[in-house]
């Protein structure tokens, strides 16, 4: 296994991301190349927390101008939406 810290990129902290938080599901930015299993063995790992279901979806990168009408790419990323068991929560802030 890989180390759980090369797979949990950062927590995503944004509006919808905070309202899913009160259903016990936590938003993570994770490696574009990691498995559902890793996923919940990392969030196992590094918070000590039963996680019960791993929903996972990869995000394009948007499109941005740069100088001269020169236009480049964001990188692609991997989202994972974290469901823990009933009554368990992560504190990310």
């Amino acid at each position: 296994m890989r180390d759980p810290y090369d797979i949990l990129k950062h927590p995503v902290v944004t509006e919808k991301a905070t309202a899913l938080s009160e259903k016990n599901q936590y938003v993570f930015n994770v490696a574009t190349d990691a498995t559902k299993q890793e996923i919940r063995f990392a969030v196992r790992s590094v918070f000590k927390k039963t996680v019960l279901r791993v929903n996972t979806m990869p995000v394009a990168g948007k499109k941005v101008r740069q100088r001269y009408a020169n236009y480049g790419k964001k990188p692609d990323w991997k989202k994972a939406i974290v469901t823990l068991k009933e009554g368990e929560t992560i504190d990310l802030v």
